[in-house]
């Protein structure tokens, strides 16, 4: 019986697993909120994607069904949201060459 349990557990946090990328990839009406989190320092920071003014945290936006892509002004940092993955990935550019930094994005319940 206890096997059985761990079997469903396994299971249903899979099925978890492969249903958050497809959430990512819906076109809802209104504004989302993302929760981000570096692969690295695991340090988290909130996107908010507001799909009626195509804006991301008020950076005008570049919203397909494939992935969202901003400027912001204020870090100037280029993010590129892949919608079916939840992977974000910023670009800055400095006179040595910039630099790259990954994150992973949830939808923020």
């Amino acid at each position: 019986m206890r096997f059985k349990r761990r079997l469903v557990a396994g299971f249903a946090a899979i099925t978890g697993a492969a249903i958050a990328p497809i959430a990512l990839a819906a076109t809802p009406h209104n504004t989302v909120d993302f929760l981000c989190t570096n692969l690295v320092s695991h340090a988290t920071w909130q996107i908010s994607v507001d799909f009626q003014k195509r804006a991301v945290n008020s950076s005008p936006a570049r919203i397909s069904d494939s992935e969202i892509s901003w400027h912001d002004k204020t870090d100037g940092g280029n993010y590129t949201l892949d919608r079916r993955s939840g992977n974000l990935t910023v670009i800055f550019a400095s006179s040595t060459g910039g630099y790259f930094v990954h994150d992973r994005c949830t939808l923020e319940h």
